[in-house]
């Protein structure tokens, strides 16, 4: 699995180019890419800004040697490098495993080009076939809004931490639910609807986005492209 990441990671680096400020998602994908793109930069002296979508990603970047902006220093994102948890046959994404998804969607929303990595373990018929849809949601208001969800035929759990007592809190300061769906069928729709429900910052449905999906498999990486 490790090699079919290290994989993907290394042909996403096509991508880049001299002079490009490149988003770098957050997750275990990326991760290697972030490294690879920092081994680029300084072997071929290319100039290349980082922003990162989480603090995760802002301090593996630091680490690689990547030089690291802000969203407010930026006038134009030229590609957007991320995993996802889930790939449907139309390139439609479930993010947000990492906890990162509210500025990992609007920095990929915002790039020229959005490239995804993954192995073929996260193609799925349809979302939401394996992982829950994350929600990132204002602390007092998650009861709320996981019974709000109920209307969607959808039952939600508020994400508790591994490493320490209490509720997963993100880069944001706020709480992620974890909401299964019986059935995906609209993703843009119901992708808009999710962000309707006052208290709701985010939702981890990452629909009609993905420009290229670099997929690993063991015969090597295959390409989907929209």
């Amino acid at each position: 699995m490790e090699e079919m990441k290290k994989l993907v990671a290394r042909e996403a680096l096509k991508f880049v180019e001299d002079d490009m400020v490149v988003g770098l998602g957050t997750g275990s994908t990326t991760a290697h890419f972030i490294r690879l793109l920092g081994k680029l930069v300084m072997e071929e002296e290319l100039e290349v800004y980082g922003l990162p979508t989480s603090y995760q990603a802002r301090l593996l970047a630091l680490e690689s040697g990547i030089p690291v902006v802000g969203l407010d220093e930026v006038d134009a994102i030229d590609i957007a490098v991320d995993g996802a948890d889930e790939v449907d046959p139309a390139m439609n994404l479930i993010k947000g495993r990492g906890a990162a998804l509210t500025m990992e969607k609007i920095i990929d929303y915002r790039a020229g080009q959005f490239i995804v990595l993954v192995d073929e373990s996260k193609l799925v018929e349809r979302l939401g076939q394996k992982m829950p849809v994350p929600i990132e949601v204002i602390p007092a208001a998650w009861r709320a809004i996981a019974e709000e969800i109920e209307v969607f035929n959808a039952t939600a759990e508020l994400r508790m931490g591994v490493h320490k007592d209490g509720p997963v809190v993100t880069d944001n300061g706020n709480f992620i639910l974890d909401a299964r769906f019986e059935h995906i069928e609209d993703p843009l729709d119901l992708e808009m609807e999710l962000n309707n429900i006052p208290g709701v910052v985010e939702n981890g449905i990452f629909a009609d986005i993905a420009d290229v999906v670099l997929v690993g498999t063991p015969e090597g990486v295959k390409r989907m492209e929209r």
